[in-house]
């Protein structure tokens, strides 16, 4: 479009012309009418030029941007220098916090020569001068206790705190460009860390003179291997021993409905009754849903019918470059309100006891307050399993949202026409790099040794992709703009709220999720006017999930807040919550059976217009 500038020198233009034609005599005025609509024409076709360079400028941009995203894991380095020059410049302009850090320097390297001449006394005996955080494992070993080792861990431990303070309390330096500094720092501290390299790890020291070296040997080989397997797109090693429909997700079940979104699973029942209202799962569509349905002893689909309930899931359609249109308000119309639709017929005259898992339990919240303002009351209840509906306290996670990360995100999307599967695992295992990285690169390269491929691992592997309609309006509308907590969420044209919600809710928060927070998840007491029930229990945000009775060392808390209670905050939430030890589920199972009415007979597989087209697991999730 021309600029304001541009126009305004067009039309002074044509009133200067307009003035000269009106002094001419009539016949040179339409001599001249000629040569005006042959400079109109020109200036139509500058306009279409600079219509062609605006569409060939946004492609360069976005494709240069796409190429930088698919180096940098997707991260913004736009993103990243703003949040350092922050830093940077605030550090430079605090001429104190300069020399409390150089005394803190001096500090630190005292007590460091401190502890070397107590060990060089006294040995073993001695007292390190700093101790790993409590999350922090990688020197438990007895062998870090040695010399110099001992001095090593506790060199690289005091560095890790003075970075610590240089990255944090910065006069002036904005909360979130602190935390992405902060974050970066011990991103690449954790790189270096001692544990990750031979000479300086005792531990793979001693386990190299033991193989006499043929440990570095299997750990190459792994290597080549891996990466074959990552350039031939083949899953993990041993992850060909947990195929859905054969090892996993094997529960009997029929699909009732495929659409281009979703296929529904109804499955068959376990007992002879089972209660009233049926119970439809929706898992989130960044997963495979099996993760609920992994081996027969993991099985929280096979758990709930054994309890006596009728279960519903749906599995989510792993989107193509075709599918990129596809937004929030088609999920939530082919999924959500497709599948209660289909159980209306198979299940008719009954509510429905919906639960939502991570994204998924974020648009049945969102399907719910519609269907609340709507006067739609098909919902008994609704479950949220470590799923948000305020974006304000989404962890780390939000350290990649921002205005620069999701334009550079959205560069990549927009290329592709989708998010792919590696490029959402590389954000997830940042987050959590001592575990799911540099661990892994010391165990099966260094090490030479491979962890034994589990049913949880094989299914995490197994990643799907998000469209770039979806994604795209998901990050803005909810992390980015907050819109579904702060009332401007609109679907269907017309905004919802949480508040309408009236239907019991039961929360599930795991305590070390670096995806949901479980004090993020915890602020559904802030949204929802309605009973809500919170229960924390121990693990991240799978394996906290996926906690089956008789598995070892599981506990919760659990709390009832009725309607006109007044609200708890999380930390005296915790003091007051009841603790028991177990698993959580039959904590779930007792609170559904309390919500559910009586036992009938189990309704039958399919309805007119929902017959079975074919068995679980179905299709869609064989899908690549």
């Amino acid at each position: 479009m021309p600029s304001a500038e541009a126009r305004a020198d067009r039309a002074s233009a044509a009133s200067r012309s307009g003035t000269a034609n009106a002094a001419l005599p009539r016949s040179s005025a339409s001599e001249a009418r000629p040569a005006e609509a042959a400079a109109h024409l020109r200036w139509e076709r500058f306009e279409r030029d600079s219509y062609a360079s605006t569409a060939i400028a946004e492609i360069v941009d976005r494709s240069l941007h796409a190429g930088l995203a698919r180096i940098t894991g997707g991260i913004s380095p736009a993103a990243m220098m703003l949040a350092y020059s922050d830093w940077a410049l605030h550090l430079a302009m605090a001429p104190g916090k300069r020399l409390q850090l150089v005394e803190k320097a001096v500090k630190k390297s005292t007590r460091l020569a401190t502890a070397l001449t107590r060990y060089a006394l006294h040995g073993g005996a001695a007292e390190p001068c700093i101790e790993p955080l409590p999350q922090d494992r990688r020197f438990d070993g007895k062998a870090w206790q040695q010399v110099p080792f001992a001095q090593i861990r506790q060199a690289f431990l005091l560095q890790q705190q003075w970075w610590h303070n240089a990255t944090t309390d910065v006069p002036g330096v904005s909360r979130r460009h602190e935390k992405s500094v902060s974050f970066a720092a011990r991103q690449i501290l954790d790189m270096f860390a001692p544990t990750n390299f031979l000479l300086t790890n005792p531990e793979l020291l001693a386990h190299t003179l033991r193989q006499g070296g043929m440990n570095l040997v299997k750990g190459l080989l792994n290597f080549i291997e891996d990466r074959e397997r990552a350039i031939s797109a083949k899953p993990p090693v041993g992850a060909e021993a947990y195929r859905p429909g054969h090892e996993v997700a094997v529960t009997p079940g029929k699909v009732v409905l495929a659409n281009d979104l979703i296929e529904l699973i109804q499955y068959e029942p376990r007992t002879d009754t089972v209660t009233k209202e049926p119970v439809l799962i929706v898992p989130a569509w960044i997963m495979k849903y099996y993760i609920l349905d992994l081996s027969p002893g993991n099985s929280l689909v096979r758990y709930l019918l054994d309890k006596g309930h009728t279960v519903f899931i749906v599995s989510w359609k792993n989107p193509a470059p075709e599918d990129r249109e596809k937004g929030m308000e088609d999920y939530l119309k082919l999924g959500v309100m497709a599948a209660l639709d289909a159980i209306g017929a198979i299940v008719p005259d009954t509510q429905v006891h919906a639960a939502g898992y991570c994204l998924g339990g974020t648009l049945l919240s969102i399907a719910a307050s519609a269907m609340a303002r709507d006067g739609d009351e098909r919902l008994k209840t609704v479950t949220l399993l470590a799923s948000e509906t305020d974006f304000t306290e989404a962890g780390e996670l939000m350290l990649f949202i921002d205005e620069a990360q999701l334009s550079f995100l959205q560069d990549l999307m927009w290329e592709q026409g989708f998010l792919d599967t590696k490029q959402m695992a590389g954000a997830f295992q940042i987050l959590r790099s001592n575990d799911l990285v540099w661990s892994r690169i010391v165990r099966d390269y260094l090490m030479g040794e491979r962890r034994p491929m589990s049913d949880l691992m094989a299914w995490n592997a197994d990643a799907t992709r998000l469209p770039y309609r979806m994604h795209t309006e998901y990050l803005h509308r909810l992390f980015l703009q907050n819109d579904l907590a702060e009332g401007r969420y609109e679907v269907a044209g017309r905004p919802i709220t949480l508040s309408d919600i009236s239907a019991p809710v039961f929360a599930v928060g795991t305590e070390w999720d670096h995806v949901v927070p479980w004090r993020s998840a915890f602020k559904i007491h802030l949204l929802a006017d309605t009973e809500v029930t919170f229960l924390l229990t121990n693990g991240g945000h799978n394996v906290g999930i996926v906690s089956e009775p008789g598995h070892p060392g599981r506990h919760f808390r659990v709390l009832t807040k009725s309607e006109d209670e007044l609200y708890l905050d999380p930390d005296r939430w915790l003091q007051r919550a009841v603790l028991k030890e177990g698993s959580w589920w039959p904590e779930w199972a007792d609170w559904l059976a309390r919500h559910s009415g009586a036992r009938v007979a189990p309704p039958p597989i399919g309805a007119a217009g929902y017959p079975a087209l074919a068995d679980a697991p179905g299709s869609y999730v064989l899908a690549p």
